[in-house]
């Protein structure tokens, strides 16, 4: 599983053009958390079993995490087999046709920005971010509908924040986490402010599993 090979992402992307397959991918992808193949099963109206053949599939393609969990979180003697729970992969797939490598781009884009020992090149940069942000906001009209197009994957939680579940910049995360958050940070309060809401209402909040910004409630009376 090559993730530079355009041709074996094809084939892999290729896995979702079956309808069960997507439909099931489509359920786990919003998922917070992993899920068992009977959650699958019932949610998409299959059959447990056929439900394992695809999602083996899927996860084999590195399109869905596997990991194993006794039912109810119960530990110890009597508490049954650990189950086979499924998550969206991190791995991420693109094709293009003649190969383009937008991520090795982006790559040297923040090499050099690490690099620029005045730091201009990094704020001229979070500052493109924030005006790309509210470019969008202004088009959109709607914060929740620009982050989506951008490919945020907003939530909100029961505290009414809106967390993303997903990073844009994510190629860059590992060696660059600190730019790729503040452009983030800046891409936000720019949809944000394009949207004709409070900019301060985003905060940098790095957590494991999503996004680095959380947006708070509007609180403004």
């Amino acid at each position: 599983m090559n993730p530079t090979d355009p041709q074996g992402n094809l084939e892999d992307l290729a896995l979702l053009s079956d309808d069960v397959r997507r439909r099931l991918y489509n359920f786990i992808a919003p998922q917070s958390g992993s899920v068992t193949r009977d959650d699958v099963a019932s949610a998409v109206g299959i059959t447990r079993s056929l439900a394992a053949y695809h999602l083996d599939k899927l996860a084999d393609a590195g399109l869905l995490e596997v990991s194993f969990a006794r039912p109810d979180g119960r530990s110890g003697p009597g508490s049954g087999r650990p189950a086979k729970r499924y998550a969206r992969g991190r791995r991420e797939l693109a094709v293009s046709m003649p190969p383009r490598n937008y991520s090795l781009l982006a790559r040297l884009l923040a090499t050099a920005a690490d690099a620029a020992p005045s730091g201009a090149f990094t704020a001229a940069l979070a500052t493109a971010s924030a005006q790309e942000g509210m470019s969008l906001g202004e088009q959109s009209g709607d914060l929740v509908t620009a982050l989506t197009s951008a490919g945020f994957e907003p939530a909100r939680t029961e505290d009414d924040d809106i967390i993303l579940r997903n990073c844009p910049f994510h190629s860059i995360v590992q060696d660059h986490s600190e730019l790729a958050c503040n452009l983030n940070h800046a891409f936000v309060r720019g949809a944000l402010d394009g949207a004709d809401a409070d900019p301060d209402r985003a905060e940098l909040a790095p957590q494991s599993g999503r996004c680095c910004v959380v947006i708070h409630p509007d609180h403004r009376s």
